[in-house]
């Protein structure tokens, strides 16, 4: 991402500044702060005439599917989820398309994010029974007409490896065209050859099938640490709710446990096994929907080069860093495929 990308990204126009607080009714813009933390969108802390609140530019999320999902937080907050109704416009809308860009408003959720490995094993639990609560509430949305039908069934793409292989040579032959020679680009690398070998070495603890075991439904889509506050050791906001999709709920639980706790390289198992067993207190999900969840995260993680597609394809380097925390987690992981599994299902 180049130093002209950072500005427009962390910059608002004044005219727009503007029209956003005339079409969101809250006056005067006293103060704008830039909100580092996140990855894919551009947020906002405005202080007001009518108060604190939380602007966010979306950028990969069509308007319909944010009105729509920003639709059902107000039933949530109804049902006990600690979600904050976005503010709607004077025409009633909980989106504003202005500046060519697509925007909504939230009051200010105070608390702080706090990294999963940084929960206590009772804070960790808490966290998978507000999990399992969401997606209980996500059901009730759902048989209110909030949210679409859920379908019969669902199918779970599973990368082939010689797909995979193609992905990652097409990377490497990226790297030569495009890299400068940095620390990073050598990296990559020397980690896109290593990648290359590990899939073929563990092509065959790929998931055989694309139906994923266990229930489906409504799921949030990005449970992760910048997307949670915690105020007084309590969960007090989920935040960020344009990801609102249909998935296997055990994607949700797996992709969750491993964004929070899979830090550092590792694994906190402990953490893992409590978050777990905190969602099945309220959600009923087999051991075997729980193994297929994790492996099936595990090989995506094998076969996805999403940070890579975004250094070299798009010029964006903001995911630089995930990609070698992941990488890291990744390695540990392959070699430990039972004894994760087996946390998950100790849960």
């Amino acid at each position: 991402m180049t130093d002209g990308t950072v500005a427009d990204r962390t910059d608002i126009p004044g005219s727009v500044l503007a029209e956003l607080a005339d079409a969101f009714g809250v006056g005067e813009v006293r103060e704008r702060r830039y909100l580092a933390e996140g990855l894919m969108n551009a947020n906002w802390r405005l202080d007001t005439s009518a108060g604190r609140f939380a602007l966010k530019r979306v950028t990969d999320v069509s308007p319909d599917r944010l009105s729509r999902n920003l639709g059902v937080l107000a039933a949530l907050a109804d049902d006990g989820v600690p979600v904050s109704a976005p503010v709607a416009t004077a025409a009633g809308s909980l989106v504003a398309e202005v500046g060519d860009a697509v925007w909504c408003l939230f009051p200010w959720a105070a608390g702080v994010h706090v990294r999963g490995v940084d929960l206590s094993l009772a804070q960790a639990a808490s966290l998978g029974v507000h999990l399992g609560r969401l997606h209980v509430s996500l059901v009730r949305a759902c048989g209110r007409g909030l949210l679409p039908s859920v379908p019969d069934t669902v199918t779970a793409d599973v990368t082939s490896p010689e797909r995979a292989v193609e992905k990652s040579r097409r990377l490497s032959m990226a790297v030569t065209d495009k890299g400068t020679g940095s620390s990073f680009d050598t990296v990559v690398t020397a980690t896109l050859d290593h990648r290359r070998a590990l899939i073929v070495r563990y092509a065959d603890r790929r998931p055989q099938h694309t139906a994923p075991e266990g229930a489906h439904g409504w799921t949030h889509g990005d449970v992760q640490y910048r997307n949670l506050l915690w105020e007084g050791g309590e969960l007090a906001a989920v935040l960020d709710w344009d990801r609102v999709g249909v998935r296997p709920y055990a994607e949700e639980v797996a992709r969750t446990a491993q964004v929070q706790f899979g830090v550092g390289g590792v694994f906190d198992l402990d953490r893992v096994s409590a978050f777990v067993g905190g969602y099945r207190s309220v959600m009923p999900l087999e051991a075997t929907a729980l193994a297929d969840g994790v492996r099936r995260l595990w090989w995506k993680r094998m076969t996805d080069f999403w940070q890579l597609e975004f250094h070299y394809d798009r010029g964006d380097f903001s995911c630089d860093e995930l990609f070698t925390a992941d990488e890291a987690l990744l390695h540990w992981w392959t070699e430990r495929l039972d004894q994760v599994e087996g946390a998950f299902a100790a849960g």
